[in-house]
């Protein structure tokens, strides 16, 4: 292992003071400057007391998988006890990070179709929104007749989609088959990578990776592989869809968002987490006339809802009514304000240190999941089995009864909300792009002619290994001044919604060619599609222009980057896009670098198995100039460049 190489990386982790000094959002400045003064630890206090981070762990090379160790790879022990060499100890622990992923997303996304199931077959009482997006895949599928009902087609889909995720006898995978680009299928298949089902490949996984079995780090990669179309397709395609059917399609709208958007005279519930289920719920909830003249009554001018990481998201496009405020690492900023009545916590992104934070407050936090328990917090669930899913509506409304009488506990002393705030225009679908340009033919005609240069997908998680949301605004305003227009989605949303990159102010960042057809159809150059599962949407905007273009994806103009990622997911997301051919870009590398091999096979060998590449580089304005640089390869290519 490089120890210099891993050293001069540690060197540049910025301290609190240089977030404070150099994050994007003043808001996110004044808020860490009063809780450092109030004495209350964020994530950026607790980054500095882990400094210096372990080096074999940011190399991938520790293994704990057994007894025996745990084992490091040095030059005086190059393998471990049971003679597993770097390349497998790294690739043993990418593997396992990935099936981390396909089930942390999975375990959600299993949440939306049986809600899906059970809402269509009666068992719980709510509407079906979505049934154009319920028809439309039931005739992708081979499912559609005319004499079943949307109820019928829904229920089957549900069905069926469960099925690809749970699978244990290998047959057909049906999203895939129904839903992928031939060319791509034909691809996975001579790699033999296509996946049984999530449950599956997870198992298949922790199997391989287990003590005394595959010692084999390509065969560890091609494992890899499977898992990552498993989060793809059954982890992240399969509840998208659900979800459109079960909720409706996202709608646009405009939202005042950050800090300033807290109104400080109304009960003010905070959704968390990425399960839309129960904060759709909430959001019903809300607008219930007898529990607005409750909260009147308890002296609130009204009930209002904020998101945090997705849960708030997928509400958000959807009702128009969730004031977006903070990604997953910011959570305890917004808590520190002491103006929320009620934090609602589902799953996924939700740190324990919340709870240290509301106990400085009268904040009463709400837990929403078995999956996720946190010590202190009123707990009102679904149970294991989601067997009381029925009681999605009466939950709602005592969790909203909850914060009412909340409310009257606050103290004004501890209230502090920075006045910063804008609006953002949200809501972006394939359906209404297609509507704004009068076809999706019209916008690969910009993207063909060069007006539009190409189309990146800016999205993850946040890190602090990277000043706090600074190298997604970096990024994003090189992608811009290029004519490139961005989507966006999740935790890394947040900064270009809080900063006005989601509105047409911005089109004053974009270049010339961008700025015109972005002014004429009274668009923002970034659009935003919702929570970190709606990446799905990006990818189907990617496919759909390829096909219109007579492309396969691999050769168009567009790329994934996601600067600040920092969790098993994050990797998912990456391999789902390199998957599909797209390259993906990144300000902060995996745990790999212990191992040249497997290092080299996520930054080069996947160009030839699938025409993707994986780009780091720590500095954010290098890497948007490296974005911008690829697609103008790819357009020099494709004979684009006019």
């Amino acid at each position: 292992m490089n120890f210099d190489r891993i050293a001069e990386y540690r060197k540049t982790f910025p301290s609190k003071q240089q977030v404070i000094g150099q994050t994007p959002d003043q808001g996110v400045r004044d808020m860490l400057q009063h809780l450092d003064q109030a004495g209350i630890d964020t994530a950026f206090d607790r980054f500095d007391a882990q400094k210096p981070h372990c080096a074999f762990g940011l190399a991938g090379t520790c293994c704990r998988i057994c007894n025996m160790g745990p084992c490091k790879i040095t030059e005086k022990s190059p393998k471990g006890v049971c003679g597993a060499d770097a390349n497998v100890i790294v690739a043993r622990n990418i593997l396992r990070w990935v099936a981390a992923g396909v089930a942390a997303h999975g375990a959600r996304g299993r949440e939306v179709l049986l809600t899906l199931k059970k809402a269509a077959s009666g068992d719980i009482n709510l509407p079906l929104l979505g049934s154009e997006k319920i028809v439309a895949t039931a005739k992708a599928f081979g499912i559609y007749a005319e004499d079943k009902s949307i109820s019928q087609l829904a229920e089957q889909l549900a069905d069926l989609l469960l099925e690809d995720m749970s699978r244990t006898v290998p047959a057909t995978h049906r999203t895939i088959a129904a839903m992928a680009p031939p060319e791509r299928i034909e691809t996975w298949s001579r790699l033999d990578i296509i996946p049984v089902s999530s449950y599956h490949e997870v198992f298949e996984a922790l199997h391989r990776t287990g003590t005394g079995t595959d010692g084999d780090w390509e065969n560890l990669m091609k494992q890899l592989l499977r898992c990552g179309l498993a989060f793809s397709w059954n982890s992240v395609v399969g509840p998208s869809i659900a979800a459109d059917c079960l909720y409706g399609p996202p709608k646009r709208s405009q939202i005042e968002t950050n800090f300033a958007s807290i109104k400080q005279e109304y009960v003010n519930i905070a959704l968390h987490g990425h399960s839309p289920v129960l904060p759709s719920a909430l959001v019903q909830a809300s607008r219930d006339p007898e529990l607005i003249e409750m909260a009147k009554a308890h002296g609130a001018a009204g009930i209002r809802l904020y998101g945090i990481c997705c849960s708030g998201l997928s509400s958000l496009y959807r009702y128009g009514e969730v004031h977006p405020l903070s990604n997953a690492l910011g959570a305890e900023l917004i808590m520190g304000t002491g103006a929320l009545d009620a934090w609602v916590a589902d799953l996924q992104d939700i740190y324990p240190a919340i709870m240290d934070v509301a106990a400085c407050f009268h904040t009463k936090v709400i837990t929403t999941s078995d999956s996720c328990r946190l010590p202190g917090a009123v707990h009102i669930a679904f149970d294991h089995q989601h067997a009381n899913m029925d009681q999605v509506i009466h939950q709602a409304g005592e969790i909203v009864k909850m914060a009412i009488q909340n409310y009257p506990r606050r103290h004004n002393q501890n209230i502090y909300v920075p006045s910063v705030s804008i609006e953002a225009e949200v809501g972006f679908s394939i359906e209404n792009i297609a509507e704004s340009f009068g076809g999706l033919d019209k916008l690969a005609e910009h993207v063909k002619s060069g007006k539009i240069k190409g189309i990146v997908n800016l999205v993850g998680c946040n890190n602090p290994k990277v000043v706090y949301e600074q190298a997604i605004v970096q990024v994003a305003d090189i992608l811009l001044a290029n004519d490139i227009i961005i989507l966006t989605n999740g935790c890394a949303s947040f900064p270009l919604l809080k900063l006005g990159y989601c509105s047409r102010k911005a089109l004053a960042k974009a270049g010339s060619g961008l700025n015109e057809i972005l002014r004429a159809g009274n668009l923002p150059p970034v659009w935003h599609m919702g929570e970190c599962l709606d990446n799905a949407r990006a990818s189907g905007l990617f496919r759909a222009l390829a096909d219109k273009s007579g492309q396969p994806i691999k050769n168009m103009p567009v790329a994934f980057a996601s600067p600040e990622w920092s969790n098993e997911k994050g990797v998912g997301a990456a391999l789902s896009f390199r998957l599909m051919g797209v390259n993906s870009y990144h300000c902060i590398p995996a745990p790999v670098l212990g191992s040249d091999k497997v290092a080299d096979f996520f930054a080069k060998d996947t160009q030839d198995l699938l025409g993707s590449v994986m780009v780091v580089l720590p500095e954010p304005k290098a890497l948007g100039e490296k974005i911008v640089k690829d697609i103008e390869h790819k357009r020099n290519v494709l004979g684009w460049n006019n």
